[in-house]
C-alpha cells in the first residue's frame, strides 16, 4: 500500500496517518510495525528495491538469450511503470537520507545487470557501461514521460532492443 501511495502521492504521501486511514487501521496499529515515518519509508524503498529490481532480474534471467533477456526486461519494466511511477517519486526524492543511499544502490545495481547483458552480446565492457547507461536513460525518460504526458508515448521495446544491440548484431553476424 505504501508503495502505490508513492506513485500516486510521492514520498508526502508515506506516512503513518494517511496510510494508517487509508487501510482502515488504527495510527497504533502502524506504530507496531513501524516506530516512526523514517522506518515506514526505509521499509518502503526496501520492498522497492526488491520488487523492482531483485524480482525483475530474477524474472529476466529465465529468458535464454541475452537479446531475449533485454526484450523481457524493457517489457517488465516500462509496464509496471505504466501503471504508477514509484520511480518518478523516488527519482524526485533522492536527497532525502533514505531514499538517496537506496536509490545509488539499486541504479549501480540495474547498471552493473544491464552491462553484463550488453557483455554477453559481445560489447567490451567499456561499450557494454556505455549501452547500459543509455537503456537506464531511456527507460527513465519512458518512465517520466508516461507520468507527465499519458497516453502521448507507447513503450518502443523492440525499438529500443534492436537500436541497442545493433552494433553487436553487426559484429557477430
Amino acid at each position: 500500500m505504501a508503495l502505490r501511495a508513492l506513485a500516486e502521492g510521492g514520498l508526502p504521501a508515506v506516512a503513518i496517518e494517511p496510510l494508517a486511514a487509508r487501510a482502515g487501521a488504527t495510527k497504533g496499529s502502524v506504530y507496531h510495525h513501524f516506530p516512526n515515518r523514517e522506518a515506514l519509508l526505509k521499509a518502503t524503498v526496501e520492498r522497492w528495491e526488491r520488487e523492482h529490481t531483485e524480482k525483475v532480474i530474477e524474472l529476466v534471467e529465465d529468458e535464454k538469450s541475452p537479446r531475449d533477456k533485454l526484450r523481457t526486461l524493457f517489457e517488465t519494466v516500462l509496464d509496471r511503470t505504466r501503471k504508477g511511477s514509484v520511480e518518478m517519486a523516488l527519482q524526485a526524492g533522492a536527497g532525502n537520507e533514505v531514499i538517496g543511499p537506496v536509490l545509488q544502490r539499486v541504479t549501480e545495481r540495474r547498471l552493473g545487470y544491464l552491462t553484463e547483458l550488453f557483455e554477453q552480446l559481445g560489447f567490451d565492457a567499456e561499450h557494454a557501461r556505455k549501452r547500459a547507461l543509455i537503456a537506464f536513460s531511456l527507460y527513465l525518460g519512458q518512465v517520466q514521460m508516461f507520468a507527465t504526458l499519458p497516453g502521448l508515448v507507447e513503450p518502443m521495446v523492440d525499438e529500443a532492443v534492436q537500436v541497442l544491440t545493433q552494433a553487436a548484431i553487426a559484429h557477430n553476424a
